[in-house]
């Protein structure tokens, strides 16, 4: 196969499961979804600078591994076990870093942090899968290809980002809690949890066929964990979305219909694609429009009532605003 061509296929089938992926984790995300703007540039920076980073400090700490083997390849092994999880998981961790530092008002529940964490792990998963599908070619064919394909875009598809959505579940925790210890605890235990599953998936992958059995346990094990942690915060911003607004209904900022249509996120949907069906696109817009800015007044309340800030507060009286105007056009 041409250089030319195995680059292209390589990149293609990187690319399409990645868009798979990406589309569920937003998918998931049926309350309050995050800016796309910010979605993205998490995206971006998994993909780019994180993957320059990532082989820039690999090459650069696993140098004196390299040196002590001696053109062993227990180098690479021990690379791959002991330096790339710490590395890699780092790197990633930088752009959830800045968004809890910059744009921490973006993140309004524990499933905001596992959304950031999971694209900038998709980010980095995809590039990185592009080298790893070309190398495997190079060493074993169009069968070996395929092959790795399979392993690293469907078997451990979505490990980058479950290794970087505890870390980004860590720095959420931590926006959220009123409590100084949970602040600088939670970040820590997040990226920690993050490098010990990264860790034990390249270890057990490293050791030999009967061993890799054993990355199914941590890298399935660590998924299913998640998305029980994700069910619950969905659940979560739900009961907090049913009980903020429903001291809105009281004080006429929603109706009742408005308020059973924004408690639900199937309703949402409903309500939506009727709109575009009926109204065309800026009333399907505008509707969505409308619940997002319910949820958000419910969760700048949840956030009012645990910190008690004047900076919510003032969100709060803005939001009311914004939803009774809005409510005006649709019911």
């Amino acid at each position: 196969m041409p250089d030319s061509t195995l680059l292209l296929v390589s990149i293609t089938a990187a690319i399409i499961p990645t868009l798979f992926y990406v589309s569920i984790v937003y998918w998931v995300d049926r309350y309050e979804k995050e800016p796309v703007w910010l979605l993205a540039a998490t995206f971006f920076w998994g993909a780019v600078p994180s993957v320059l980073l990532a082989f820039l400090l690999n090459t650069i700490l696993g140098l004196p591994l390299y040196i002590l083997a001696s053109g062993s390849p227990f180098a690479d092994t021990a690379v791959a076990v002991f330096v790339a999880p710490l590395v890699e998981e780092s790197v990633k961790g930088i752009a959830l870093l800045a968004i809890f530092l910059f744009w921490r008002h973006e993140i309004d529940s524990p499933l905001d942090g596992i959304i950031y964490g999971a694209m900038v792990g998709l980010g980095f998963a995809m590039v990185e899968n592009v080298y790893y599908f070309i190398n495997e070619y190079w060493l074993g064919g169009a069968t070996a290809w395929g092959i790795n394909v399979i392993l690293r875009t469907v078997i451990f598809g979505l490990n980058h980002a479950l290794f970087s959505s505890f870390t980004g579940l860590g720095i959420a925790v931590a926006r959220l809690s009123p409590r100084l210890v949970v602040k600088l605890a939670a970040p820590v235990l997040g990226w920690g949890t993050a490098v010990f599953l990264h860790f034990m998936h390249n270890l057990t992958v490293s050791t030999g066929s009967v061993v890799a059995c054993f990355s199914f346990l941590f890298d399935w094990g660590g998924l299913l964990l998640i998305l029980v942690i994700t069910l619950w915060a969905l659940i979560q911003e739900r009961q907090w979305i049913k009980t903020y607004l429903a001291e809105e209904v009281a004080q006429s900022t929603l109706t009742v219909s408005q308020y059973r249509l924004a408690c639900s996120g199937h309703q949402r949907m409903l309500f939506s694609l009727e709109m575009l069906l009926t109204k065309g696109w800026r009333a399907n817009r505008q509707s969505a429009h409308f619940f997002h800015r319910c949820s958000e007044l419910a969760y700048k309340k949840h956030h009012q009532q645990l910190f008690g800030d004047k900076q919510s507060a003032v969100a709060i009286l803005r939001l009311r605003r914004e939803v009774n105007h809005l409510g005006h056009f649709l019911l």
